[in-house]
């Protein structure tokens, strides 16, 4: 896709999760390229305040001289989740909405300054970004603010994404 691709783990699992690498390795168990660890993630959908959050994260990596992990999380969560049930299984179809925006970004000229990558999940925002951060020992997560009526009932990204975040978070409103 675009940015850079990255080695697949062998058996599916991260490689950080690996039991069978040994300690006296510790640069092997990470499944990231080493040229984007400590790097800057952005959460990004393609909304106007995720856009500003990925203008802002650019001059970030930029003054910092490290990497950009974008990341696109597409919610493959059932429709019964929203009606309040449990679902039965997790549904993994593809996001078409994340190779259009790698289309997009592979075209934009303000992203030649940095090295970036564009990674896809699956699940819920914040979980889903932290945990790439954690993966790619991230040294800041930038995320866009929600501004209208349905994060102020079911609250936001970025204010549960700061509350429970083991890194820095940077809300671009």
């Amino acid at each position: 896709m675009a940015g850079y691709e990255l080695p697949e783990p062998a058996e599916g699992k991260p490689l950080a999760e690996s039991a069978a690498l040994p300690e006296a390795a510790p640069e092997l168990r990470s499944s990231c390229d080493p040229a984007f660890r400590h790097g800057v993630v952005v959460g990004f959908d393609g909304s106007v305040s995720s856009e500003r959050a990925l203008a802002y994260s650019i001059g970030m990596a930029r003054r910092l001289g490290s990497a950009l992990i974008i990341v696109h999380v597409a919610n493959r969560l059932p429709a019964t989740v929203w009606a309040g049930c449990e679902p039965p299984v997790f549904v993994d179809v593809p996001d078409h909405r994340t190779e259009v925006l790698g289309l997009e970004l592979a075209c934009a000229d303000h992203l030649a300054e940095v090295p970036w990558i564009l990674v896809e999940r699956g699940g819920d925002i914040c979980h889903e970004l932290e945990e790439v951060g954690r993966e790619y020992e991230a040294d800041a997560i930038v995320v866009g603010g929600t501004q209208g009526l349905i994060g102020r009932i079911f609250g936001s990204v970025a204010g549960r994404l700061a509350r429970r975040a083991q890194r820095p978070v940077i809300v671009i409103p």
